[in-house]
């Protein structure tokens, strides 16, 4: 009965669930640990003060030791190419020097016991009775910065001479088409004959000389010819009949009677038209590598006079004149 003496309408007993003694004895105990626990102290009893090495943790780092050998392969792989690479260059230095030597050499060859050049133009065979008359090398007398233009004057000089050619087989065309044009064909030979050793000995040996040894009587000389020669390229690009030159006016006026022989010296034509233009254009570049040297009128007149009177040739003309003038003053002196 005493269930039902109790009052349900009373004040209830407070009561703290958490004063428990299961409850505040284990709270009590984790209060103290957490009290007493220092992260930043070792544990004597864990800690056993060893340091771990690595490769006892791990006896083999497969990544590290990969890459390691890759590099040392591809150091190994680049030192070989470029031994190779430098083994390639001192070879080819080697080739190089032997090549200039072999040259040198040469040149020596070329030359007589006294020091003298022997003249290798025009190269003939040695068993041909003519010998060789002018001594040419681009690469020992002529200096690099004019080496290239006189190069190109030697080759204009070269297709003067094949237009010359080319111009007596069109006469010869011109002559088979209409027998009164023979003239034509007579005189195209005679222009190959003279113009070709002429052309060469007037103009192009005084500039090759002129840039050899910066002669300003050279350089006056092949200014004075190379003008005509210029002139003379007009007059056989115009091509007036009986003249000699199959030029376009005399290739036009084969059109009606021939056509074939016709377009034949209108290619002749135009070889003599490329020959007036490249002559013109040179002669400015020439101009221009002149004007740079410091040449003149008057070192042309020194040059000219130091070389009449240091010319054997003249010296001795001279002398046999005088002794011949004295001879005969002397000899008509007991006459009189």
């Amino acid at each position: 009965m005493s269930e039902f003496d109790s009052n349900p309408f009373a004040d209830p007993v407070d009561v703290n669930p958490f004063q428990d003694d299961s409850i505040t004895q284990a709270t009590s105990g984790a209060t103290e640990n957490v009290g007493e626990f220092n992260p930043f102290v070792a544990d004597v009893g864990t800690n056993s003060g060893k340091t771990i090495p690595i490769s006892a943790a791990s006896s083999q780092p497969a990544v590290l030791q990969a890459s390691i050998e890759q590099s040392a392969q591809a150091n190994a792989a680049a030192g070989q190419a470029n031994l190779i690479k430098q083994q390639e260059e001192l070879e080819r230095k080697a080739a190089d020097l032997e090549r200039r030597e072999q040259e040198l050499q040469s040149r020596n060859g070329a030359r007589t016991s006294t020091g003298e050049k022997v003249n290798n133009w025009p190269p003939l065979p040695r068993i041909f009775p003519v010998k060789p008359c002018f001594y040419q090398d681009f690469e020992e007398d002529i200096p690099e910065e004019y080496r290239r233009i006189c190069k190109r004057m030697y080759y204009l000089w070269m297709f003067h001479s094949a237009t010359l050619f080319l111009n007596v087989l069109a006469c010869l065309a011109y002559f088979t088409a209409d027998a009164s044009y023979g003239v034509d064909f007579g005189l195209s030979i005679l222009w190959f004959i003279l113009f070709t050793p002429v052309s060469f000995i007037c103009w192009y040996r005084p500039v090759y000389k002129a840039f050899r040894s910066d002669s300003s009587f050279s350089f006056f000389f092949f200014f004075f010819v190379f003008f005509f020669q210029v002139a003379v390229y007009i007059i056989q690009t115009v091509g007036i009949p009986r003249w000699g030159n199959s030029g376009w006016i005399a290739a036009i006026s084969m059109i009606r009677i021939n056509l074939a022989v016709a377009v034949v010296m209108m290619v002749v034509a135009g070889f003599f038209t490329v020959n007036a233009i490249l002559a013109v254009f040179l002669l400015k570049m020439v101009h221009s590598k002149y004007r740079r040297t410091g040449a003149s009128f008057t070192k042309a007149q020194q040059e000219f006079s130091s070389g009449v009177l240091t010319n054997r040739t003249v010296q001795t003309a001279a002398t046999s004149v005088a002794s011949s003038a004295a001879q005969g003053a002397f000899g008509r002196d007991p006459g009189n």
